[in-house]
């Protein structure tokens, strides 16, 4: 195939990439009322109709695959623009990592137990891999809804931000630390010299602007200087970059990427800090990361998993693992913490999966560590859960708490 042809074959897929993201969010929008369907699910479904499995009409090559890619970054980066490490610190943040390393151990187990009962002729680190899907949380998927109900600002928002943020993070580094395939000093040293490249870009993201750079960041909002969202998406490529040059995944780096960010737009004006995060989520949300969740519809093997009865299975099965690892640790961590409702609900938040189950199972199949079917019964379990989950935690946490009492400020101390 010529590049011309190349080039005409990913224009249009990402054209009908384009189409199903507008689809998807009319049809989200009409179905509301009866039966509330999340876009990210109809992209993924409306990439499985366009992709090879039903119509054939897109087709996923190198250059869709890059935009693919960008795509994911910037959800990443976008999840860790929105963390806000004042608002978590303290209990939050412990009681999410406890409760994470927990599903850690519990995911291992349960992973590499039913590798070894269900194929056993599969290695250990595919158990491994399955296990470290069952401790992802889709925190992407979560904080709009989070944000739409007025959420964020809240006690149990606050505590469920923390625990997504920590159900994004730990897997990446687990894979990091599991799944890179070098020894375990190399792994430790590279995450260690990452460290302090980070440590480096929020320290310098931090200092106070210079009056003409904050006056910069302002004047050309309106300019096509756009100065704010130029050097966002500079760090984040530069830190995703630096993270996949020194063999992590560049998830890592654009996680980090969104903190360094927040941290170097705080030094601007509220206006100019606002109206910069709203062009880059709709660079984000309106161009690159639909085309991250229908090309993963393209992708998605339907044969596969419809010629494997262990795979059909699977689906049902990785959904009560979702709840059962990840969410009942957050169940038993938030004792005291929150009512009983609360603690249900922010464990079914907790529970839902979808963004890493799809980076950690295209890695799998790379690898040949997981079959075409585990991978696509893994993410229709996370497609399920991104559908269901988020609806009935929403139905049992009920009304919220009243404003005045439901904040976290000088609650460091609640566990």
């Amino acid at each position: 195939m010529t590049t011309e042809e190349l080039a005409l074959e990913a224009a249009q897929t990402i054209g009908l990439c384009l189409a199903v993201g507008v689809l998807a969010v009319i049809l989200s929008d009409v179905t509301a009322r009866w039966l509330p369907l999340p876009t990210v699910v109809l992209e993924i479904l409306g990439g499985i109709v366009i992709g090879p499995a039903v119509l054939g009409i897109a087709e996923d090559n190198v250059i869709v695959s890059s935009f693919s890619e960008l795509g994911l970054a910037v959800l990443m980066f976008l999840a860790g623009y929105e963390l806000q490490m004042s608002r978590i610190a303290g209990a939050p943040l412990r009681s999410a990592c406890t409760g994470w390393v927990a599903s850690l151990a519990i995911g291992l187990a349960a992973g590499i137990t039913l590798v070894t009962l269900a194929r056993p002729e599969d290695d250990v680190s595919s158990g491994v891999m399955i296990g470290l899907i069952f401790t992802t949380t889709a925190l992407g998927t979560i904080l709009p809804i989070l944000r739409d109900a007025g959420e964020l600002d809240t006690r149990f928002g606050s505590i469920i931000v923390a625990a997504g943020a920590v159900g994004e993070f730990g897997p990446i580094l687990a894979i990091a630390l599991l799944l890179s395939g070098q020894s375990p000093l190399h792994t430790i040293l590279v995450l260690v010299i990452f460290a302090g490249v980070a440590t480096i870009a929020l320290t310098m993201a931090s200092r106070p602007r210079s009056p003409r750079l904050a006056r910069l960041l302002s004047h050309t909002l309106t300019t096509s200087g756009q100065l704010g969202v130029r050097v966002a998406m500079l760090i984040v490529i530069l830190l995703a970059w630096i993270a996949g040059h020194l063999g992590l995944d560049v998830l890592l780096g654009a996680f980090i990427a969104g903190l360094v960010a927040r941290l170097f737009l705080s030094g601007a004006d509220e206006h100019a800090q606002e109206q910069t995060i709203a062009r880059l989520e709709g660079v984000g949300f309106g161009f690159l990361v639909p085309i991250f969740f229908v090309v993963s519809g393209i992708r998605f093997d339907l044969v596969s998993l419809l010629a494997d009865p262990f795979a059909l299975v699977m689906i049902p099965l990785s959904l009560v693992g979702f709840l059962l690892i990840r969410g009942v640790p957050t169940y038993v961590v938030l004792r005291g913490t929150l009512s009983g409702r609360e603690r249900v609900g922010a464990s079914i938040y907790t529970a839902t999966a979808l963004p890493l189950v799809v980076v950690i199972t295209t890695i799998g199949v790379d690898s040949g560590e997981l079959t075409k079917a585990t991978a696509a019964a893994l993410v229709g379990a996370g497609m399920v859960s991104v559908l269901l989950l988020p609806l009935i935690a929403t139905r049992v946490r009920g009304v919220p708490a009243p404003a005045s009492d439901d904040t976290w400020t000088g609650a460091s101390d609640a566990l």
